[in-house]
């Protein structure tokens, strides 16, 4: 999920991150899963943390 977020982010902003790390997550259920990940991605060479929120709806599969 966290490679499907820095993917996702890439597409919308035009953007370069490359997946480094998860390095926390937590998930919360509701109608179908909230995945609340913090990701280390390396941009232009710089490692940086970042927030990503993945809802999962399986329904939708």
């Amino acid at each position: 999920l966290a490679r499907f977020a820095v993917d996702e982010h890439n597409k919308k902003e035009n953007s370069l991150l490359q997946f480094g790390k998860v390095v926390k997550a937590k998930q919360q259920v509701v109608a179908g899963t909230v995945y609340y990940i913090t990701v280390e991605a390396t941009d232009g060479g710089v490692k940086k943390l970042y927030e990503a929120k993945v809802w999962v709806k399986p329904w939708m599969d």
